[in-house]
């Protein structure tokens, strides 16, 4: 059964040629081969300001150069999230449009007297990728994942994403061509699946 699935790149640098990119394209590849629908948010072409205060994230104007991502999650019935870990989580740039798109009357209806609103973008599911130049068993025990746990509890799930698996990528600077192509590869079949 073919999915309708937006591809939100969250890399914060533009050159193509890094690894993140490969990671996505083969994701693409695979599942347009499957013959999903296919949509790609891709964060470093984009120009938006930071949310500063409650009122501009209740109240405020979606900018202009997010409209069409925020479309792009809304048709969605899957997400696919890559992003660097920086600094032990996602980088400002990938915080900043998930603050920006999913807002009240978007992702969740504003809160009533309970505190909670109603999740509205429940019925979609997700894949978070990270990469990261530390082992991935290491971030994953020692550090406990903290910033990828609040990604997918703190956001995703609180807006009803469900479910929400997750790739962890460990050591991309420090390993060979095999390595990568199985990367590749098993991005390519996760693609194609629609996972």
């Amino acid at each position: 059964m073919s999915k309708r699935i937006t591809i939100i790149e969250g890399h914060p640098d533009p050159d193509t040629g890094r690894f993140h990119y490969a990671l996505a394209d083969a994701y693409h590849a695979g599942a347009q081969q499957a013959g999903h629908e296919l949509r790609r948010v891709r964060l470093s072409t984009l120009d938006f300001p930071l949310l500063r205060s409650k009122h501009e994230w209740e109240e405020g104007v979606l900018p202009a150069a997010l409209v069409e991502a925020q479309e792009a999650v809304r048709w969605a019935d899957h997400l696919l999230i890559l992003y660097p870990l920086w600094l032990g989580s996602m980088p400002a740039l990938l915080k900043a449009f998930l603050e920006q798109v999913l807002r009240p009357g978007f992702a969740v209806t504003k809160t009533g007297s309970g505190g909670f609103g109603k999740r509205l973008l429940a019925g979609k599911s997700a894949r978070i990728v990270v990469t990261m130049g530390m082992p991935a068993l290491f971030y994953r025990w020692y550090f406990r994942a903290h910033s990828l746990k609040s990604l997918e509890r703190n956001i995703l799930k609180f807006c009803g994403i469900s479910p929400v698996r997750e790739c962890l990528i460990g050591l991309v600077d420090n390993r060979g061509d095999a390595w990568r192509k199985r990367w590749i590869e098993k991005m390519r079949a996760l693609g194609h699946a629609g996972h």
